[in-house]
């Protein structure tokens, strides 16, 4: 059994920190593989994709390169969660099951829900001040976590780190929104089988995204009550045993 994990907008494999272990432990003998989206991590001078089905392309090129055999589940947060389903509506043969951790798509929610507005000040400063390294990943930290967002936690200069070792520029950063923007998923869902996971905290997507989507899509959904966006970091046993107990 492989389990093929997918981050999203701007974020990078080491932005899992343990979770991909917690995982790995939850569930024994099943490999655990962590990708990278074009323009992120290692792939950060890559041209991002304009499309969530290029990325998702990109994804399946790259488990054949590495002579990853299908079907592999899928664990995706996020933007990563529309290269999910991407993936899916295109070779659904090629996925058995996945989990789809705070993530938003259109049409079932509107955009208020998917970025909430208070919110907006904050991306906006973000995108277009010259911001710090450090005052940049405090921001995000403080956008998507709810158990580490503080200004002297350890893990602000390991962010700060991997910023510098694997930058994402600006012009792929909007590509990526652009992509999320515009994604569009299937009415009916695309996989075998699915999980949503949802976090009830999240200041940065409505929770009420994955609640709208579990009930279109007719699938399970289960909810955490105090972790912000970034579940697998603020909870990440929590999250690895739903998958343990749902596989």
């Amino acid at each position: 059994m492989t389990w093929v994990l997918l981050r999203g907008l701007t974020r990078e494999t080491r932005h899992w920190g343990a979770f991909p272990a917690v995982l790995a432990q939850a569930l024994p003998g099943a490999r655990v593989i962590a990708l990278d989206l074009p323009g992120n991590g290692v792939l950060h001078a890559m041209r991002s994709p304009t499309t969530i089905e290029a990325v998702a392309a990109h994804c399946r090129d790259e488990l054949r390169r590495r002579g990853v055999a299908s079907p592999v589940h899928l664990l995706a947060m996020s933007m990563g969660a529309m290269v999910a389903t991407a993936w899916a509506a295109a070779a659904s043969q090629e996925i058995a099951a996945a989990v789809l951790v705070n993530t938003s798509m259109r049409p079932f929610s509107p955009f208020t829900q998917r970025l909430r507005p208070a919110n907006y000040a904050a991306l906006w400063r973000l995108a277009l001040t010259r911001a710090s390294e450090l005052d940049r990943e405090r921001l995000v930290l403080a956008l998507t976590s709810r158990a580490t967002a503080r200004d002297d936690h350890p893990l602000l200069q390991d962010w700060v780190a991997y910023r510098r070792t694997g930058p994402v520029s600006p012009a792929n950063a909007l590509r990526q929104l652009w992509a999320a923007a515009r994604f569009r998923a299937p009415s009916a869902s695309p996989f075998a089988r699915v999980l949503l996971l949802g976090s009830v905290a999240d200041t940065l997507v409505d929770v009420r995204c994955t609640q709208q989507l579990a009930r279109r899509w007719s699938c399970d959904a289960r909810l955490h009550p105090w972790a912000g966006h970034d579940l697998p970091l603020d909870d990440a046993a929590w999250v690895a045993q739903q998958v343990r107990d749902w596989r």
